[in-house]
């Protein structure tokens, strides 16, 4: 049996700014990942962002930005592998292969793409309705072996399974491609709108009241704490008392994420306090936490040329990696390959 070196593989779309959202729910994840249990690749992937129509300008600027911040949040490059997507063409190429193996009743039963088609399912782009497949490809291109996500992706890691197992068994080729392990942990997996807590929040939300942006002043910060929908009752005295009540659950989810305790062990500190006095502890604790990465963000992008620099070796490494899979996957699918490079 094969064994595959521990690899994790996961990365962040650049369409619209990066939120509260994003860096709780995945970036600061991905730091904590770095060190010896692991070789982490972390991607910008931009060629998920194009299955909705992005303005070419905008999608560069966005992919600079999800760039720096990684980077401000603390991705080393000596650490870690980081570029964007489409300079390893490699993805786009095993993403044909696996657009072959895959079934299109797994892909009917992917319930993101029914979330965000909605009722104009016949006038989305392909690319939507594949991605799955994408993603699929950005994981086992890498033999990763674990994928940061959050509950929502569980489904995605399950279909990358699928679709390694049954090119495995088809083309009689053993476990080449591995079966990566989701890893999906931690208080704030997944961050809620700050005005709807039955909703995810978003860089796409129809207000800007509803996140938490990660180049946010600290009033601006502190206004939207301020001013998230939350409910008459306190704080109760144990987690259990917040079961039905998802706006007071996200805001003491987003506390424990950002200052690494459970949520559990902020019921204790605040049980029985009123919102007069977590919410303004909560923007505290976010302006102390988010503002040296704002800040840092904001020093990256007016050095574009450093991003560039740092994007372009991460795809060199990257593309070392993926390149010798990618070339096995074609092998034993059988193609034929006579071409001197």
């Amino acid at each position: 049996m094969t064994t595959h070196t521990p690899r994790i593989f996961s990365g962040v779309k650049p369409s619209g700014g990066l939120t509260l959202g994003n860096y709780l729910g995945a970036i600061k994840r991905f730091v904590d990942m770095q060190g010896p249990q692991f070789e982490t690749i972390y991607c910008v992937v931009d060629l998920h962002a194009i299955t909705v129509w992005q303005d070419p300008a905008e999608l560069t600027d966005a992919t600079r930005e999800v760039a720096a911040g990684y980077l401000a949040a603390g991705i080393d490059p000596s650490q870690s592998i980081l570029f964007n997507q489409s300079q390893v063409s490699a993805h786009a190429e095993l993403a044909w292969l696996f657009n072959c193996v895959a079934r299109v009743g797994w892909m009917n039963r992917m319930t993101q793409f029914k979330d965000k088609a909605g009722k104009n399912a016949e006038k989305v782009s392909l690319g939507l309705y594949a991605y799955p497949s994408l993603m699929a490809a950005d994981i086992l291109l890498y033999h990763a072996t674990h994928v940061p996500v959050g509950e929502d992706q569980k489904q995605h890691v399950e279909l990358t399974r699928d679709i390694a197992s049954k090119f495995n068994h088809d083309f009689k080729a053993e476990d080449f491609f591995p079966m990566p392990e989701p890893i999906i942990e931690g208080p704030a997996t997944r961050v809620m709108n700050l005005r709807d807590g039955s909703k995810k929040m978003s860089k796409s939300g129809e207000s800007d009241m509803e996140r938490i942006n990660m180049t946010d002043t600290a009033d601006t910060i502190a206004k939207k704490f301020k001013k998230a929908k939350t409910d008459p009752e306190p704080l109760p005295e144990t987690l259990d008392g917040l079961k039905d009540r998802p706006e007071a659950r996200n805001l003491v989810d987003i506390y424990a994420g950002l200052s690494e305790v459970t949520p559990e062990q902020v019921i204790a500190e605040f049980a029985g306090a009123g919102w007069g006095k977590f919410k303004p502890a909560l923007a505290d604790l976010a302006v102390a936490k988010l503002g040296p990465i704002s800040e840092e963000m904001a020093r990256l992008m007016n050095d574009k040329g450093e991003i560039d620099r740092i994007l372009g070796e991460g795809a060199d490494k990257a593309d070392a990696i993926a390149q010798p899979i990618l070339d096995r996957a074609y092998d034993i699918t059988g193609f034929l390959r006579s071409r001197k490079r």
